[in-house]
């Protein structure tokens, strides 16, 4: 049985690596918080180039909402693939997926709702 922080770094690896195939890129950053039946995951510095440059080049509300819109069908199209990897890593299954981006931060946040807390072993104290 894996520990909570074992669990968390599986999923921030299955999740860089979702990124880097499916995004073009990886995160820059990456933090997964497993919290009773929920998996909350931080991706920082998430937006491509060719992202920021839209979101730059038209008009604020426009771009924001465009990029949202397509980040968001890329997560659907993929959202098999990552609660599949999230059922791996945490032996529980997936029951909802919710995301969203920032345009200003190049911030992305994905929560997993979990059938249940998943079963780990308390580290051991030293």
């Amino acid at each position: 049985m894996k520990t909570q922080g074992e669990i968390e770094a599986a999923i921030c690896q299955g999740m860089s690596r979702f990124e880097q195939d499916y995004m073009g890129r990886g995160p820059k950053n990456i933090h997964a918080h497993l919290i009773g039946d929920l998996l909350v995951v931080r991706l920082e510095g998430v937006l491509t180039a060719a992202e920021q440059q839209l979101v730059k080049s038209l008009p604020s509300a426009k771009g924001r909402d465009l990029l949202k819109e397509v980040r968001t069908q890329l997560m659907e199209a993929a959202r098999s693939l990552m609660e599949a990897m999230v059922q791996e890593a945490t032996g529980v299954k997936v029951l909802s997926l919710h995301h969203d981006i920032s345009t200003v931060t190049g911030e992305e946040v994905v929560l997993f709702t979990l059938a249940q807390a998943p079963p780990f072993r308390e580290m051991k104290k030293r």
